[in-house]
């Protein structure tokens, strides 16, 4: 059970300016449902470049909901000048702190406001995307994304960059480059190519988590350009349970579809000893 403040339960229970703001002129999205968290960041600027309303949607844990009201509270009246210079350790402390599993709460709240801003000067902003090269591919985060949260919060172990920035909460294939760029950061060793991860059995939740994203990100869509569509019903060890659905389920070669490019594709993205089977549901 996680250790939480007074103000972090009274933002989680009582969240500020939640919900969609219409008159907006800067809009920040960050996260995604597939990694578990996301945020929406709605902010109203003025003529005079002042922060005059702020709203916000999101999808996460209590320190997600809490880390997003007390932003909200915390941007009303500056300026995006003022604005600009908010971290996510501000935001942790407005909170009176934050457990350190969940200080990616914090982070993200930081990088929507950073994507709002840029979308309000008119900077193109890529949803889900940041520059570096891609190091856990199971919740999007890349090198500069880590070495930033090196920087910025004096980080000095793995345990603590995946607190941090969720890197490595996954599969764990990703750890030892994070070891790799932890020691660069530190000065232990001179910059170089990230070594090559080594593969390690995920755990039920992994597995779990990686088949949803695989699911929404790379089968769905190529399913749904024919007319078909597919649904998770259950996930039994390496056994995912799925239903076809839409054209799909009166296609000829439903099999396979089923086998050739579902199952075909979650070994290759998840595990290769997963199996995919049909039921009615």
């Amino acid at each position: 059970m996680w250790e939480y403040t007074d103000k972090v339960r009274e933002h989680f229970l009582n969240p500020r300016n939640v919900g969609e703001l219409e008159d907006a002129n800067a809009i920040g999205e960050v996260g995604s449902l597939a990694c578990g968290d996301a945020l929406k960041l709605y902010l109203k600027i003025d003529a005079d470049e002042r922060i005059v309303d702020a709203k916000f949607q999101t999808f996460g844990c209590a320190s997600a909901i809490a880390s997003s009201s007390a932003l909200t509270e915390m941007l009303k009246g500056r300026t995006v000048a003022e604005a600009e210079k908010i971290t996510n350790k501000e935001i942790a402390e407005f909170l009176g702190g934050l457990p350190q599993q969940k200080m990616h709460c914090s982070v993200m709240g930081q990088e929507a406001l950073e994507a709002a801003i840029k979308n309000w000067r008119g900077e193109e902003v890529e949803q889900h995307e940041h520059e570096g090269e891609l190091v856990c591919k199971c919740f999007g985060v890349t090198d500069e994304l880590i070495l930033r949260a090196i920087r910025d919060n004096n980080l000095t172990t793995v345990e603590e960059v995946t607190h941090f920035t969720k890197a490595g909460g996954g599969c764990g294939d990703c750890i030892p480059a994070i070891q790799h760029l932890l020691d660069q950061a530190l000065g232990k060793e001179a910059a170089c190519e990230v070594p090559e991860a080594k593969p390690k059995a995920l755990t039920n939740v992994q597995r779990m988590q990686l088949v949803v994203k695989t699911l929404e990100e790379e089968i769905r869509p190529s399913l749904q350009k024919d007319g078909g569509d597919i649904e998770l019903v259950d996930i039994d060890g390496h056994t995912v349970k799925v239903a076809l659905r839409g054209m799909c389920t009166s296609c000829p070669s439903s099999q396979l579809t089923l086998k050739g490019f579902v199952e075909r594709t979650l070994r290759e993205y998840v595990e290769p000893e997963i199996s995919v089977v049909e039921v009615n549901s």
